[in-house]
């Protein structure tokens, strides 16, 4: 099998403008193209054996009579990729005349439907939705706006923009210029351009340059010119900013990180900072925020569902990974530690053992 992502397909079409009718195209040349998951170091992979109808029958008959097979669900859905999902979407909807989504939704509560709505929508829809949900109603979840805007390539930022508009017939730039504000807006509205140059090309002279740019806007001078840590951060290419970073320690005797949390504080910190992850190690930035999200009493739902649906068939083997290397304990143990019921039982499913 092939594998081939939504964000490559995107790159084929890098330049032209979005419309719902190009971005309905790329989704069908996706799903009659592969059936593989969009990345490859997911616990989500392509099922073996792959029968829609099957599927179909099985979701149908969780949802018969009263009560829910919940457990039937969870074994559907949880192990099939996203393209197999939409397939059985529209199986769903030809043979039984209804929508599998609405259907599940009258069926399903909390926080488990939460994750089951999310693990049915495409990876841009998802992300648009979870945008969308942040900046809804009083009060803007910042979280989500940086966890999705500071990890996403170029092609994923232009998939979700296209969606916002054709799911929500806004703009999610306009939508993120009326709900946040200042330094934070600016940086929000950069990423969004999905302009990061996404070379591999390393200009040593123009790395400590820059280098001495971020010290001199930062450490080097009483406040802080945060425009020049927008500059650098959110336009150059990632292996360039590595040695941004090294050059940053050679000059200032300290980690970029420690810096921005001397010199920032709030979201633009937190932005900052994702930024800076995210280019460093993404799986360890997700391992991080879900770490956070379950020490200490309480869970942070919103994100844990996050990472877990968005990651699931992209890097969550490399999550894992670094949370056991963080923290010493697996992702799977905190999990099930913190959550309970058919939500704990999913969400171990799509973490894997």
């Amino acid at each position: 099998m092939v594998y081939v992502s939504l964000a490559h397909l995107y790159l084929l079409l890098k330049g032209q403008s979005f419309s719902p009718i190009s971005l309905a195209h790329v989704w069908k040349l996706y799903l009659t193209g592969t059936m593989a998951a969009i990345g490859n170091r997911g616990t989500v992979t392509e099922a073996a054996g792959f029968n829609v109808e099957e599927d179909v029958n099985r979701l149908r008959g969780a949802m018969k009579g009263a009560g829910t097979d919940e457990v039937a669900v969870i074994e559907v859905l949880a192990h099939r990729t996203i393209a197999q999902r939409q397939r059985i979407k529209e199986a769903y909807k030809q043979t039984v005349g209804k929508d599998l989504t609405e259907d599940l939704q009258g069926e399903l509560t909390g926080n488990f439907e939460n994750v089951v709505l999310g693990l049915l929508m495409t990876a841009p829809v998802y992300d648009a939705y979870e945008l969308r949900n942040a900046m809804k109603g009083a009060g803007t979840e910042e979280a989500a706006l940086i966890d999705i805007l500071a990890s996403r390539t170029n092609a994923e930022i232009r998939a979700i923009t296209a969606v916002y508009i054709k799911e929500y017939e806004k703009n999610l730039e306009e939508d993120i210029d009326g709900d946040t504000s200042g330094m934070f807006q600016r940086v929000l509205v950069s990423l969004l351009t999905a302009g990061r140059d996404e070379s591999n090309t390393v200009d040593e002279a123009q790395a400590v340059k820059d280098a001495k740019d971020i010290y001199e806007a930062g450490e080097a001078r009483w406040g802080t010119d945060e425009v020049k840590f927008l500059t650098v951060l959110c336009v150059r290419n990632r292996n360039h900013l590595l040695q941004v970073f090294k050059e940053y320690q050679k000059i200032s005797g300290r980690d970029i990180e420690d810096s921005i949390k001397r010199e920032m504080s709030g979201s633009l910190e937190n932005v900052f900072l994702a930024i800076v992850k995210c280019l460093k190690n993404k799986p360890a930035f997700f391992a991080e925020r879900l770490y956070k999200s379950m020490k200490g009493l309480g869970t942070t739902d919103s994100i844990l569902i996050r990472i877990m649906v968005a990651r699931a068939e992209i890097d969550m083997l490399d999550i894992k990974t670094e949370f056991l290397k963080a923290y010493g304990k697996t992702l799977h143990s905190f999990i099930k530690g913190d959550t309970s019921g058919d939500y704990r039982k999913i969400l171990l499913e799509l973490c894997g053992e």
